[in-house]
Parts: structure tokens; sequence; C-alpha cells
């Protein structure tokens, strides 16, 4: 028979279904803002800003501006957080 402390150290290595989910999202989100680093390094490497302007879709590159200033407040949000626990 197992001691209430050895238990309590075995449920407390493993996580819930919600902990897996969000480690889940998390590796998601990491790979994904990569792959955006790198396509937008590439733009920026390869074309003028004139051209992308020029060609681009205009209507859906204010969308993606738009999503990506979202995204930028959300992880300033986010640094904040990290400074005030520090």
């Amino acid at each position: 028979m197992r001691s209430q402390t050895s238990e309590h150290a075995i449920k407390k290595r493993f996580v819930g279904i919600d902990e897996v989910r969000l480690i889940s999202d998390l590796r998601l989100m990491h790979a994904k803002v990569d792959e955006l680093y790198i396509i937008v390094n590439n733009l920026k490497r390869r074309h003028l800003e004139t051209s992308l302007h020029k060609y681009a879709d205009q209507d859906a590159l204010n969308e993606d501006i738009e999503r990506v200033d979202e995204i930028y407040g959300w992880f300033v949000g986010l640094k904040e957080l990290r400074f005030k626990r520090a």
C-alpha cells in the first residue's frame, strides 16, 4: 500500500487535459510565430516595401497588419506581466 505522500507526489506529476491543451497550443504558437518571422524576414530581404504595397491585396494586407497589431498588443501584455512577477 502506498503512503499518502507518494500518492500526492504522483498526482502532482500528472497534468490534466486543460494543461495538455495549453501546452499543445503554446507549441503550435511557437512554431507559427517562428514561421511568420522567417517569412517576413524573407520578404524584407528579397523585396522592396514599395513593391509589396504595389502587388499586395490592400484589403488583405490591412487585415494582416491589424491582426499582427492585435497579437503584438497581447505579447506586450504578457511581457508586462512577466516584469511585474519578477
